[in-house]
């Protein structure tokens, strides 16, 4: 059911305050990967997915994968603001006690279709999730969210094209192009830039997009659905660190967590 875009911003901010709480508390974690994140998590969990909290293994559900699974607080506070563990749970990330890990796990977090980490490894997942509902012609669709640092590993490569050669049309994979990763500029480390013209030599559909942009992300997947014989790759421009301040377009927040003065005027700016 398409929502309004201010509903959707809502969502998203919601699940900004998540991020920042969890790596708050945890005083260690990925926020900025995560921020730049949540409107395509608040579209796809709040929109276009078919998944119901209470029924979290359905076998018709949409699938998901965070290929990039360092962003791991975006996953946890987008699926306890959709209901599938309270909110308050994210204040225990990472937490010896806790069954939300640094990154996602299946077996152990409600909602998690798929355990990721090692990067490259995700997307090769959601193929298999895809080629699966191929076979059996069920209908699911799956997305995955790749990082654009990921993209330097040459196991998304593979990935791309065996989802052409299967022609996996079922499957839609967003690029986070925030331009940052853990050691600098993603131009100046190994720059897999171009990537439009990359997808499509490997035989994707590709779209690009303002990724913080609700009626792009909603027309990018609504032309994904359309799309026939072939996957769709949503090549997203974002602002790492997107929504607090002082952490935007700040390759230092890659992996940091904000001490108590930060924690407090970035949950004041996001309107907590």
């Amino acid at each position: 059911m398409q929502q309004t875009n201010e509903f959707l911003a809502e969502q998203a901010k919601k699940i900004r305050i998540g991020i920042i709480e969890g790596v708050y508390r945890a005083a260690s974690g990925h926020p900025g990967g995560s921020l730049s994140i949540a409107d395509v998590m608040a579209y796809l969990y709040f929109e276009e997915m078919n998944v119901s909290p209470e029924k979290p293994k359905d076998l018709t559900r949409d699938r998901f994968v965070l290929s990039k699974g360092h962003a791991a607080p975006a996953l946890y506070s987008t699926l306890a603001n959709r209901g599938y563990f309270p909110v308050e749970h994210l204040k225990t990330l990472r937490q010896i006690d806790s069954n939300l890990q640094g990154h996602p796990d299946m077996k152990g977090t409600p909602g998690v279709d798929m355990t990721t980490g090692s990067l490259g490894l995700g997307i090769s997942a959601a193929c298999g999730m895809a080629l699966s509902g191929k076979i059996s012609n069920d209908s699911y669709r799956v997305y995955a969210v790749l990082g654009d640092g990921e993209c330097e590993e040459g196991q998304v490569w593979e990935a791309a094209m065996f989802a052409s050669h299967y022609k996996l049309d079922n499957l839609c994979a967003f690029v986070d192009y925030n331009g940052l990763q853990i050691d600098g500029p993603v131009a100046d480390v190994i720059g897999p830039a171009p990537f439009k013209e990359k997808f499509e030599a490997f035989g994707w559909n590709v779209i690009e997009i303002n990724g913080h942009d609700f009626d792009e992300i909603r027309s990018a997947a609504s032309k994904a659905r359309k799309c026939k014989g072939k996957p769709t790759a949503v090549i997203m421009k974002t602002v790492k660190g997107r929504g607090v301040s002082f952490m935007e377009n700040q390759v230092s927040w890659h992996g940091s967590a904000p001490k108590e003065d930060q924690y407090k005027l970035a949950l004041e700016e996001l309107g907590a």
